[in-house]
C-alpha cells in the first residue's frame, strides 16, 4: 500500500532513536557494537502479537502466495519452524533446511573479507565472484520454487535479512556514502518471467522490486538484550571450532547484530501498492511464552494450523544440523563437517529439546 498523508502511521515493533551503543562482554573479551538508530527493537507496549490482524470475513486463499520469513540470528526462528512443522505443511514446499538459500554467498563473501572492503578495494574478479555466488543462490531458490509449483504448492523459505542484501549496502550503512555504480555491479540478474528489473530507493537487496513483489513476507524479531549476547556466545564457540577468527566475529557482529536490514525490508513492504495490511511480525518473546501467536500467523499466511506440532524428537528424527553436512558442489568433507558443527552449536538448545515448553529457549535458538 502506498504511503498516504491521510492515514495515521501504524505502530510497528520498530522505532527510532539515536546514538545507542550496546556493550557485550564475555569473560575477558568485550566489544562495542554501534546500532543503527533507525532500526532499534521497540520493547513497548506489551504484549504484542505483532501487527497480525484478526481473521477477515473471508478465509485464507486456497493457494497461498509463496512465503518468505525474514529473521535475524538468535531470534528463535528455528523454534518457529519446528512448531510450524514446515516440512509437513500440506500447501507449502520447502528445502530440507527450510531456506538458507543465500547463506553460501553471504558466507563466502564474509570469509573472503569482501564485506570489510570499501568499493575501491574490490577488484573486478571480486565483484564477479560475489555476483556469481548470489546468482547461484537465486537459481537454487527458483529451482526449488519450480518443484513447489509442479506439486501445486506454495514455496516457503526462511532467510536471515542481511544474507540477500547487496554488499554495497553495508558500505553505505558504515559510511553514509552510497556508490550507485557499486550497487549496480553486484545486483543479480532476474529471471525473464519477472519482467523488466527495477530497484526502488528502499530496496537495497540484490533482488529487483518485481521479484520481491512475487513473495509475501513475515518477520520474526527478538529483543537485542537477549538475541545479541546469545549470538556472541555462539560465535565464540564456533570460533573455537576454527570456523572464524576474531576478525570474523567482529564482521559477523557488524552484519548480524542489527535490526537495520529487517527494518528496511519491512518498510519496503509497506510501500508496495498491493499491500493492504502490514506483514505479520512475530516477537520471539510471544512465541516462547504465548505460542498461540503461531495460530494467528497461520491465519495471515495460509499455513495450516492442523499441521502444527508442539512435541518432537522421536528416535528416527534427523537433526537439522546433520543436514548441513550433506554433500554440496565444490565443498569438501572437512568443510561440510565444519558447517555441521557450527549448525549444531547454533541449534543446540532446540535439538536437545523434546518439544515446546512455556518459556523454553529464552537464551538460545
Amino acid at each position: 500500500m502506498q504511503k498516504s498523508s491521510q492515514k495515521p502511521r501504524r505502530h510497528t515493533p520498530f522505532s527510532t532513536a539515536s546514538g545507542l551503543i550496546h556493550a557485550v562482554k564475555d569473560r575477558n573479551v568485550s566489544f562495542l557494537l554501534t546500532v543503527n538508530a533507525t532500526t532499534l527493537y521497540h520493547p513497548f507496549p506489551r504484549p504484542w502479537l505483532s501487527p497480525i490482524p484478526p481473521p477477515a470475513a473471508s478465509t485464507s486463499p486456497a493457494t497461498p502466495r509463496r512465503l518468505l520469513l525474514i529473521s535475524v540470528p538468535r531470534t528463535a526462528s528455528n523454534l518457529l519452524l519446528k512448531i510450524l512443522n514446515i516440512q509437513n505443511q500440506p500447501q507449502f514446499h520447502s528445502s530440507p533446511k527450510g531456506g538458507y538459500f543465500f547463506y553460501p554467498a553471504f558466507s563466502s563473501a564474509a570469509q573472503n573479507g569482501h564485506l570489510a572492503k570499501s568499493p575501491e578495494q574490490w577488484s573486478q574478479e571480486d565483484k564477479q565472484s560475489v555476483k556469481k555466488g548470489f546468482q547461484g543462490c537465486l537459481e537454487a531458490l527458483e529451482d526449488e520454487s519450480s518443484v513447489a509449483q509442479k506439486n501445486n504448492k506454495a514455496m516457503f523459505a526462511k532467510e536471515h535479512a542481511f544474507w540477500f542484501f547487496n554488499p554495497a549496502a553495508l558500505h553505505k550503512m558504515r559510511t553514509g556514502c552510497e556508490d550507485h555504480e557499486f550497487f549496480k555491479e553486484l545486483r543479480s540478474d532476474m529471471p525473464e518471467a519477472y519482467g523488466p528489473s527495477s530497484w526502488s530507493p528502499g530496496n537495497e537487496t540484490i533482488l529487483s522490486d518485481e521479484y520481491m513483489q512475487s513473495w509475501q513476507y513475515a518477520f520474526i524479531i527478538r529483543h537485542p538484550a537477549l538475541s545479541w549476547p546469545s549470538m556472541y556466545r555462539a560465535m565464540v564457540k564456533i570460533a573455537k571450532e576454527g570456523y572464524m577468527d576474531e576478525d570474523g566475529i567482529k564482521g559477523s557482529s557488524l552484519t548480524n547484530m542489527t535490526m537495520h536490514w529487517s527494518r528496511m525490508l519491512y518498510d519496503w513492504c509497506l510501500e508496495q501498492p498491493d499491500v493492504s495490511v502490514a506483514p505479520p511480525v512475530v516477537d520471539a518473546h510471544d512465541l516462547i511464552h504465548s505460542p498461540e501467536i503461531v495460530y494467528k500467523l497461520c491465519e495471515q499466511t495460509g499455513l495450516d494450523k492442523s499441521a502444527l506440532q508442539f512435541e518432537w524428537g522421536g528416535q528416527n528424527e534427523q537433526k537439522k544440523s546433520d543436514i548441513w553436512a550433506s554433500p554440496e558442489p565444490d565443498v569438501d568433507q572437512q568443510q561440510r563437517d565444519m558447517h555441521r558443527r557450527a549448525a549444531s552449536i547454533m541449534l543446540s538448545t532446540l535439538e536437545d529439546s523434546k518439544g515446546y515448553r512455556q518459556g523454553q529457549g529464552t537464551r538460545e535458538h
